[in-house]
């Protein structure tokens, strides 16, 4: 099939666009065009207006600031978080996240921005986003704001962005020298939207006992979803086998959905075992002299 009617506008700055987004009815952004240009063609979409905003360099950048977070911008290309030295040494949650997102071609025109507008529940950078609490900006000619990742998804695949918005920045806070991660998935081939992944931080104190912990579920419900009890659960233990095994049993008991495809029984076994398998591999990793 080929894409319904639109016109089509190539801002150069980021105030065009803005102001393009201010005053088009019925307007969608084009950013990698990895999801929406499929969506246009199979008739899942029907904008009246094309934004495109690969123009917008100012976007794209991955940068320390002097809070201690790192900022990404929305035009970032996946690739380019892939290979950033920055985000190996300070977000290797990102990093092992990212080596899961599509194939090599997809991750060189996929942005991180657009897939947190997609808001995809099985895609790896919201899920990644929610596992560190990431604070948003959203931009638009009426100024900007920051949204909390936790408060960004409002329904299935629909961000709590208005009609007149545009995401600008990612930022994220590191976690401290020492702490385990892992992000784990399971799909049907390498490179597919995940069945279920799992992305886990964790912090030991100097007596071993877990200090903090993050344990974020993907593609089990409408949104990745924070499993707060078991992290909860696992505060003041030592993350033995028993602390693990209790944690990834409340992950297991997650309201999971069903679809043509996948049942939900099915994705709580498999969040169940995930989570274990996360928490095993993040605790391995926990002292390790990453900055």
């Amino acid at each position: 099939m080929k894409a319904p009617v639109f016109n089509y506008h190539a801002p150069q700055t980021l105030a065009q666009a803005l102001e393009l987004l201010s005053t088009q009815d019925n307007a969608r952004v084009l950013a990698g065009g990895q999801s929406l240009l499929a969506m246009l063609n199979m008739r899942f979409a029907f904008p009246d207006a094309l934004v495109d905003i690969n123009p917008l360099t100012e976007l794209a950048y991955i940068r320390p600031q002097e809070d201690g977070r790192i900022a990404i911008g929305a035009m970032t290309r996946q690739r380019e978080v892939e290979f950033s030295e920055l985000v190996a040494a300070r977000l290797p949650l990102w990093k092992e996240a990212i080596l899961n997102v599509g194939h090599r071609q997809t991750r060189n025109r996929g942005t991180v921005g657009g897939s947190l507008c997609q808001l995809d529940p099985s895609a790896e950078i919201p899920t990644v986003c929610m596992a560190m609490d990431a604070v948003l900006t959203v931009s638009s000619v009426r100024g900007e704001r920051a949204i909390p990742m936790a408060q960004f998804p409002a329904a299935y695949m629909t961000p709590s962005m208005q009609a007149d918005e545009l995401l600008t920045q990612v930022q994220v806070q590191p976690w401290p020298t020492g702490h385990g991660w892992a992000f784990l998935e399971f799909s049907r081939r390498h490179g597919d939207f995940a069945i279920v992944s799992c992305a886990v931080l964790l912090v030991l104190d100097k007596a071993g006992l877990v200090a903090r912990a993050s344990i974020t579920l993907g593609g089990v419900g409408a949104f990745p979803l924070r499993m707060t009890e078991a992290e909860n659960t696992l505060l003041g233990t030592p993350a033995g086998p028993q602390d693990i095994a209790r944690a990834a049993e409340l992950c297991g008991q997650v309201e999971a959905s069903s679809d043509s495809y996948v049942q939900g029984w099915y994705r709580q076994r498999l969040a169940k075992e995930y989570t274990a398998r996360a928490l095993r591999l993040a605790l391995s990793r926990t002292g390790q002299g990453h900055e």
